[in-house]
C-alpha cells in the first residue's frame, strides 16, 4: 500500500467519486490467463486509483469490489477474490497507522467468516478519525442497502420516513455526496450500485478494461465532468 500523501487543491468539484471496476476477466482472457488472474492485476489498479484520488483532493471514493450476485460465479474465481481481499485487510491492519484513509465497508458482512468480519470491524475503528475516506463496497446491492435503511427506520420506531431519514441510514451516511460514477468495461448501466446516492450523479463510462485504469483516465472522467452543467432538477 502506498502512502496517501497531502492532496494537491481540488478545483474540479468533485467530493466523491464512485468506481464500478469491470472487466477483470475479460482482460485476463485477452492475455490467455485464468480470469484469477485478472482480478490480482485489477487489485493493484485500484490501489494506484485509490492513492491517485486522495492525491488530488477527492474527499472520498467508492469502490464496487463484490456484489451480493457475484457470489453466483465460479467457486475458484470467488475464492480467488476472497483471498485477494483477505491479504489487503491483513495490509491495512499492519500498515494502517501510516495513513491518512479512512476504510468504510458498505455491505452485509455477516455471510463473510468470522476472522474477516473482525479484521473489517478493526479496520473501520483504527481508521475512523482520518479525513479521506474509501468505502469499499462488499457483499453489496444498492436495493438491499435501501430496504436494509428503511427496516432499520421502522426498528427504531419511525411511523413515516423523509428522504433525509433514509440518507442517514445507508452506509454511506458520513460521506459526501455522490457526483460521479465512473464505469470501465464499456458496459453502459450502474449494476445495483449506489442506487439512492446517484439521484444527481454524473455518469462516465469507458471501454478501458479496470486493470488498466490509471491516473490518466481519473484524469478523463474528470475533464468530462467538468464539462457538463448540473442542473439538480433545476434548468
Amino acid at each position: 500500500m502506498s502512502k496517501c500523501k497531502a492532496p494537491i487543491e481540488n478545483t474540479s468539484g468533485i467530493e466523491h467519486i464512485g468506481f464500478i471496476m469491470d472487466g477483470n476477466g475479460r482482460w485476463a482472457k485477452k492475455r490467455g490467463m485464468p480470469r484469477e488472474y485478472g482480478h490480482k492485476f485489477g487489485a493493484e489498479s485500484f490501489k494506484k486509483v485509490m492513492e491517485y484520488c486522495g492525491k488530488i483532493g477527492i474527499r472520498a471514493v467508492t469502490f464496487y469490489v463484490f456484489s451480493t450476485e457475484n457470489w453466483k460465479r465460479p467457486q475458484k474465481e470467488v475464492d480467488s477474490i476472497m483471498d485477494l481481499l483477505s491479504g489487503y485487510l491483513d495490509e491495512c491492519q499492519r500498515e494502517l497507522r501510516k495513513y491518512n484513509i479512512r476504510f468504510v465497508f458498505l455491505g452485509d458482512k455477516s455471510v463473510f467468516p468470522a476472522q474477516m468480519r473482525d479484521k473489517m470491524i478493526d479496520i473501520e475503528r483504527a481508521s475512523a478519525d482520518n479525513e479521506y475516506t474509501v468505502n469499499l463496497a462488499l457483499n453489496y446491492g444498492g436495493r438491499d442497502e435501501i430496504v436494509r435503511s428503511v427496516n432499520k427506520l421502522i426498528a427504531e420506531g419511525k411511523k413515516s420516513v423523509t428522504e433525509d431519514d433514509i440518507s442517514g441510514a445507508l452506509y454511506t451516511k458520513d460521506s459526501p455526496e455522490l457526483d460521479l460514477i465512473v464505469r470501465t468495461g464499456g458496459d453502459m448501466r450502474i449494476s445495483n450500485f449506489l442506487l439512492w446516492q446517484s439521484a444527481y450523479a454524473e455518469l462516465y463510462f469507458t471501454d478501458v478494461l479496470w486493470p488498466d485504469f490509471g491516473a490518466a483516465d481519473v484524469d478523463a472522467a474528470i475533464e468530462d465532468f467538468k464539462k457538463r452543467k448540473r442542473r439538480f432538477g433545476g434548468v
